[in-house]
């Protein structure tokens, strides 16, 4: 089914020609995200500047019952923004003003299309600090951060991009608009709309403008690479520094085979033969730092660390967590198809957890590079493959439904920042169970009566 005449003179009339793609290469860029192995050709391309504009696009498509996809940068991994059929791929992008940044109540406001990094830089001019950092910070868009929740490295001490919304302005399914939260930081007048929106993937509403809590800048910073042995050695570190009552704001480890990617890409003097480091980063007044950073080095150190690199200056230390951000670009430019997912389980369960992924990999004779959050839980799998092999694709597939039940044994979740879109959507249901998934579908058929909005995804 195409888009009626009707529906394509009213598009181009709400956002003007300039602003409406559809040519057969306009199309194919836009069939798909940083998902592998999904794609679909959307009928069109729209790029909205305004919240009256996606008001409109919103109510044609309940007119003339035609889909909509929202879309930021298209970095998002579980699927989010692939296009389906009879659809439009409605574009946030042109969006990208920061509104205000308010030092007097810690906020700012800004629209969907800002780069998240952008939103930290202004920030700093101020002297505060937006702490969210997903690792695709410089490219992905805030708007889409929201969408997924995003997380990041800071997430250990930080907290994710929930922790940080203080109010939403959204275009919902039927084209209203909605305004829920506010500056004050206690606020329960009502229901908590907002957190309905965070994390729903585009289903419920488009966000177009977000209003965001900031902190004070940490005045003190200090980054450390611990050198181990064994994977074990590496994760026991971390739950020592955790019963130690140290949160620092880094937790992160890289496997061998991830550290190789890495260091063959980034060229930063990462340890070869080792079998996983540990990024370690604390924050906050010097005198904390200097008291955390001497017991992590000898925690780190208790726990069999061959050596512990201590960042001598900032360039140094962004170098360092550079290369915890390039993993995943490492790993992709190994194999044809690189799969990364993030199976999540508590602290304690992660030593079992990665020997599970592990053993799985070699039961399925697939290479895999494991890396993630080590202080807060979240491991991204990453399988190298052949799409091309559909064999070796039918092994991965498998591999990760053992991974995902696995997790889920041991109190775990199959996505911890990624989202569910439509890569992780089978799984839902062993995790939410039938009850949970029957709410969701309750308030997707509330928000949008008639389906337009992203359907397919995070549920059929």
């Amino acid at each position: 089914m195409s888009l009626s005449a009707t529906a394509w003179r009213r598009l181009v009339e709400i956002v003007g020609p300039a602003n409406v793609q559809h040519s057969p290469e306009e199309r194919i860029a836009y069939s798909y995200d940083a998902t592998p192995m999904l794609a679909r050709l959307p009928e069109a391309i729209i790029f909205v500047e305004s919240s009256p504009q996606i008001s409109d696009v919103l109510k044609l498509a309940n007119a003339e019952s035609f889909k909509v996809v929202p879309r930021g940068s298209g970095t998002n991994l579980s699927g989010g923004t692939i296009p389906m059929e009879n659809c439009v791929v409605l574009v946030t992008v042109k969006m990208d003003k920061i509104l205000e940044i308010d030092p007097r109540n810690l906020t700012a406001l800004v629209e969907p299309g800002v780069l998240t990094a952008r939103i930290d830089e202004a920030a700093g001019a101020h002297g505060l600090f937006y702490p969210p950092d997903p690792g695709s910070i410089k490219i992905s868009t805030i708007g889409g951060n929201v969408a997924e929740n995003s997380g990041g490295l800071r997430g250990l001490k930080y907290g994710v991009t929930r922790d940080y919304v203080l109010g939403l302005e959204v275009i919902l399914p039927t084209g209203e608009l909605l305004r829920c939260g506010t500056k004050c930081v206690k606020d329960v007048a009502g229901y908590s709309l907002k957190d309905l929106f965070i994390g729903s993937e585009g289903t419920l509403g488009v966000v177009t403008q977000i209003l965001l809590k900031l902190l004070p800048r940490p005045a003190a910073r200090r980054t450390m690479l611990a050198t181990f042995e064994a994977m074990t050695d590496a994760a026991e570190t971390v739950s020592d520094i955790i019963a130690h009552k140290i949160i620092p704001c880094t937790l992160e480890f890289l496997d061998r085979t991830t550290i190789r990617c890495v260091e063959d890409y980034a060229k930063i003097g990462l340890p070869l033969d080792a079998e996983a480091i540990l990024l370690m980063e604390t924050d906050g007044h010097p005198v904390v730092v200097e008291e955390e950073s001497a017991r992590m080095i000898e925690l780190a150190h208790a726990h069999h660390a061959r050596d512990v690199r201590i960042a001598k200056d900032a360039a140094e230390a962004e170098g360092l967590a550079s290369a915890r951000r390039a993993a995943f670009s490492a790993l992709a430019r190994m194999s044809p198809t690189t799969i990364l997912e993030d199976a999540t389980v508590p602290r304690s369960e992660l030593g079992a957890m990665i020997a599970f992924i592990q053993q799985t990999a070699e039961k399925y004779q697939l290479r895999i590079g494991i890396f993630g959050h080590f202080g807060d839980g979240n491991l991204h799998p990453t399988f190298l493959c052949d799409e091309r092999n559909p064999e070796e694709i039918k092994r991965v597939h498998t591999a990760f439904g053992e991974i995902f039940q696995k997790a889920i044994a041991l109190g775990g979740t199959i996505t911890g920042e990624h989202g569910v879109g439509l890569a992780k959507k089978g799984f839902l249901e062993d995790f939410a169970g039938k009850a949970g998934l029957d709410v969701m579908r309750s308030l997707k058929h509330t928000f949008d009566p008639g389906n337009v909005l992203n359907p397919g995804k995070i549920f059929d």
